[in-house]
């Protein structure tokens, strides 16, 4: 068995994925808030990873990390936001709010990987 090719680790690392992909997205949002034209993106990965989480479900009450594919992570152009008189869309507060999630988020999910590390550590160490 291969310590570091479970299933929670495969989603941890599914997450941090996209977690890095939304950072990027909303870097380039903000970068451009001043380009004429520009139309802000977003980035979808929350829905594929709840969706297969969900899909190897067994009962309501089990939560299983397992998955049986790699899901894909996309950015789209946002459609419903108002357009500046530049033509562009990006609301700074909208991405400076998501930025602050998204940080959280990725901290979150660090945190829990170091946690999986520590046992694989533990038990390589006989326990100490």
């Amino acid at each position: 068995m291969n310590l570091f090719s479970s299933p929670i680790m495969k989603n941890l690392e599914m997450a941090l994925d996209g977690s890095a992909l939304k950072q990027k997205t909303i870097s380039n949002n903000l970068a451009n808030v001043d380009t004429p034209g520009y139309k802000a993106k977003e980035t979808v990965f929350n829905q594929e990873l709840k969706r297969s989480l969900q899909a190897h479900r067994t009962d309501q009450r089990h939560f299983s990390f397992s998955t049986g594919s790699s899901s894909s992570f996309y950015v789209k152009e946002e459609a419903n936001t108002v357009m500046n008189h530049n033509g562009n869309n990006v609301d700074v507060d909208k991405e400076m709010a998501e930025l602050a999630k998204n940080q959280l988020y990725y901290q979150t999910l660090v945190q829990r990987i170091n946690g999986k590390f520590n046992s694989i550590k533990m038990v390589v160490k006989g326990g100490r």
